[in-house]
């Protein structure tokens, strides 16, 4: 049989998609559980998530949230580090730690058959860790190495020195996996507490989505998860950022021969009303390979093999940021076009545009939900933004009915270029330059930690 390729498919109609329901009930220690059934395969994924990631940092421990969660799972119970990856690996059954500002989030991916030994080493794992001292030097060492690396990498270097600069004077305003400075000081005895005053059933929530009824999840849960549940005080005690007005940061990288550029600034909670315009906007501007920022800089003027641009949400703020790299003779030109980008979708969105982004968002939206791993991924966002179980049943509905005036408006007041932060890093021989000629603002030099290098500016 053949296809005629001279015609395009014909629509099939209004795409319709329904998450099976999201069962809530609570653990008789207080622990709250979202589950899914989903019965395709024989599989169960366990989501464990405690509000803990680096934002409950202490002050000059930055970096100790993420050292507690790579020593979470190096031996608990009656088990070491080694003994407890193999009995992981026996059953079969998948296990990993990671963190970000606000969470620590322990997954387990069993088969239904292993379900509830991989449930009693997952509890083990959360309730009796071993923090020995050996383990702790261990991982400590593995950490500032992390450090070291990723602080010789002009992505990371970027990133997280914009994202530094967006949440100025908040428990977000330091990176993830510490520095070397405040790492350095952090002792076992420091993790021992933080997990003490954060992993408490209280303080955790557990998705789970799988082959198995509710009656039988709930009665395995209650037996193994049986440790006691606390309150914490002033878990959600956040400063307002302080805002940076628009400048250009820049960071020498001795012979680099790109640039990597963010910029952006800081933006609004996940669960503002406006959310879904945004969404829409981005995707105009660069949330797609057929923005306007990628067919801008990387299809007609050849700068980059991609840009993109992204809303980026913890629990209580967001920042907009515009990411990409490219060759440094091209960085002055390319913020240029950034701006030029920037300004034109605050200027006016066709109806065109508007309708195509729509359709892109409805139409991959069903398969964020094809695998286990997804569909839990995305249970934990409910938890994480605080968002209504109905969220992702209205999801398609939400994004239909947003208007071309909400777009629009999004775009007149949700980019802000008064309060646009630009950082580039680069080599300052072939940059700095450039930077000078096009910039209508300060150009303020940072070493590669954040620290201001001097306080003349260009």
């Amino acid at each position: 049989m053949k296809l005629n390729r001279s015609a395009a498919p014909e629509a099939k109609g209004k795409l319709e998609f329904h998450l099976p329901e999201i069962k809530q009930f609570q653990l008789n220690n207080g622990l709250k559980v979202l589950f899914v059934e989903k019965d395709n395969l024989p599989i169960i994924q366990m989501s464990l998530i405690v509000n803990a990631g680096s934002r409950f940092d202490p002050s000059g421990k930055s970096g100790l949230a993420y050292l507690t969660s790579m020593l979470i799972d190096e031996g608990a119970g009656k088990y070491s580090a080694l003994e407890l990856d193999n009995e992981i690996e026996s059953l079969g059954s998948i296990f990993g730690v990671s963190t970000d500002s606000d969470l620590i989030y322990m997954n387990m991916l069993s088969i239904k058959d292993k379900f509830e030994q991989s449930l009693e080493l997952l509890t083990t794992i959360y309730a009796s860790p071993l923090f020995t001292d050996a383990d702790f030097e261990r991982e400590k060492k593995k950490l500032l190495t992390m450090i070291i690396r990723n602080y010789d990498e002009p992505s990371y270097i970027a990133s997280t020195n914009f994202r530094n600069l967006v949440y100025n004077a908040t428990p977000y305003d330091h990176p993830i996996i510490g520095t070397l400075k405040e790492v350095e000081t952090i002792t076992n005895n420091d993790v021992k507490h933080f997990y003490r005053n954060t992993f408490s059933p209280s303080n955790s929530h557990l998705i789970v989505v799988g082959s198995i009824t509710i009656p039988v999840l709930e009665k395995k849960l209650n037996n193994y998860f049986t440790s006691a549940s606390f309150e914490l005080e002033n878990i959600n005690n956040i400063s307002t950022p302080i805002e940076n007005n628009s400048n250009i940061y820049f960071i020498h990288k001795k012979g680099a021969t790109q640039s990597e550029i963010r910029v952006g600034h800081l933006s609004n909670k996940r669960t503002d009303p406006d959310y879904f315009a945004k969404a829409i906007l981005n995707s105009i501007l660069g949330g797609q390979f057929s923005s306007r920022l990628n067919l801008n800089l990387r299809e007609d003027k050849g700068f980059t093999y991609g840009v993109s641009s992204g809303y980026y949400y913890n629990k209580n703020y967001s920042y907009f940021q515009i990411a990409t790299s490219v060759e440094s003779k091209n960085t002055g030109e390319a913020l240029e076009e950034i701006k030029k980008e920037i300004n034109g979708i605050k200027q006016s969105i066709s109806l065109e545009e508007i309708n195509f982004a729509k359709s892109y968002l409805i139409k991959r939206f069903p398969a964020m939900f094809e695998t286990y791993t997804q569909t839990a991924n995305n249970l934990t966002s409910l938890v994480h933004y605080s968002l209504d179980k109905n969220y992702f049943n209205n999801y398609i509905q939400n994004i239909e009915n947003c208007t071309k005036d909400e777009i629009e408006e999004a775009a007149r007041k949700k980019i802000k270029t008064d309060k646009m932060i630009y950082v580039v890093v680069g080599d300052e021989e072939k940059v700095l330059s450039q930077l000078r000629i096009i910039s209508d603002s300060n150009i303020i030099e940072l070493d590669k930690f954040g620290k201001v290098k001097t306080s003349k500016s260009y």
